[in-house]
């Protein structure tokens, strides 16, 4: 009867000592939990992609006179993809890199300083320039080597390919997969390649405020790192094997059992 007892007490008290870890605080897991208290129409969020060293840019010129645009657009190369019944060959087009100092090498305008312009800002530079060769030029330009990494804590960790210039922090985890019950989301790692000088802010996920910060959009380049909470840094061996410990568990208190009949 005593043994009874005790094996009684021992399966309950690591049951409970399970449910404790893997159990959290909704404080610590719910995410923009004072949403209704924050203003979400400032203006420190917008949207502001600057061109920086190694931008891979995308220009296409266009004109009435397509003759006369032609030089100013970099020759399409033949990309060969291969498959096991056919070859196909699809044309590309080139990209200027953009160099060190913030500058690319254009056709007949010679070197070009984009560095630090917005893509709006560099298409309006263009236009300006172009009119002295072309009846009413357009100008289209975009970053085709616009990536953002996320690491960590996330469910798919790896590189978000962004094909349209803008990406915000939670977008970027949605694609990773979102955070794992593991991640901490109050101290969330942002590091950013600025024009000068790199950069690095934390992001709590529980409070609304990054909403407005800069970091709510990423940029090109961006690493976002989640790091691992308190359970799981200081309780890795019963974190992630639950199971595993409930089957030995159960196998330790059997044995307990057989041996005190």
């Amino acid at each position: 009867m005593v043994y009874s007892k005790i094996n009684y007490s021992l399966l309950c008290g690591f049951s409970i000592f399970l449910i404790l870890v893997g159990c959290a605080s909704k404080k610590n897991i719910l995410y923009l939990q004072d949403i209704e208290s924050v203003d979400l129409n400032k203006d420190g969020s917008k949207n502001k992609v600057n061109i920086k060293p190694n931008d891979q840019l995308s220009i296409v010129v266009s004109s009435i006179d397509r003759k006369s645009a032609a030089p100013f657009n970099l020759p399409a190369l033949a990309q060969v993809n291969t498959d096991v019944t056919q070859v196909n060959a699809q044309q590309r087009l080139q990209t200027y890199l953009v160099d060190q100092e913030g500058n690319i090498e254009f056709p007949i305008l010679g070197v070009v300083n984009v560095g630090g312009k917005t893509t709006s800002e560099a298409i309006l530079f263009f236009k300006k320039e172009l009119k002295k060769y072309l009846k009413d030029p357009i100008i289209n330009i975009r970053i085709s080597n616009f990536k953002v990494s996320v690491l960590g804590e996330v469910s798919r960790p790896g590189v978000i390919n962004v094909q349209d210039e803008r990406i915000t922090i939670l977008e970027a985890l949605s694609n990773a997969g979102d955070m794992t019950v593991f991640g901490k989301r109050k101290d969330v790692l942002v590091v950013r390649e600025g024009i000068d000088k790199k950069e690095y802010f934390k992001v709590d996920f529980t409070s609304s405020e990054f909403i407005n910060s800069p970091y709510y959009y990423l940029e090109q380049n961006d690493v976002v790192i989640v790091s691992p909470n308190k359970t799981q840094v200081q309780s890795s061996a019963f974190g992630r094997n639950t199971s595993a410990l409930v089957s030995i568990a159960g196998v330790l208190i059997s044995v307990i059992t057989l041996l005190t009949r």
